[in-house]
């Protein structure tokens, strides 16, 4: 590709939504001298294969995503989270044994019955 082709194309990100509760999914990713002949692509490419309600594309360079900085700063941020991981809560597994242990089972309140005829 010549530097005018490589400029003349750009990056865009197709995204779609297959029904009214559905997410949004991002599907794959194309080059297009602009946003119409990239929607018109994305349809072509996508919409005739597959059941879908919508169907978005976005220039690649419209997207923002976190710099190295920004991604540093946001991880030191939320190191200290050791509240959200279950392995504190293991001895919850004994305790929830130990009281199924404790309850009264189908057998047991038969036997009360049998207890009172005699």
């Amino acid at each position: 590709m010549s530097t005018n082709e490589s400029d003349f194309y750009q990056e865009f990100e197709v995204f779609s939504k297959k029904n009214e509760k559905s997410h949004i999914q991002h599907q794959f990713s194309l080059l297009a001298p602009n946003k119409e002949i990239a929607l018109s692509m994305a349809q072509e490419n996508f919409m005739r294969r597959e059941s879908v309600l919508d169907v978005w594309v976005v220039r690649r360079s419209d997207i923002r995503s976190m710099t190295s900085e920004e991604r540093e700063k946001w991880t030191k941020r939320i190191e200290n989270k050791d509240y959200r991981n279950t392995k504190g809560y293991g001895y919850l597994r004994k305790k929830w044994r130990e009281k199924e242990q404790g309850m009264l089972d189908e057998k047991e309140i038969m036997s009360w019955k049998e207890v009172k005829k005699s």
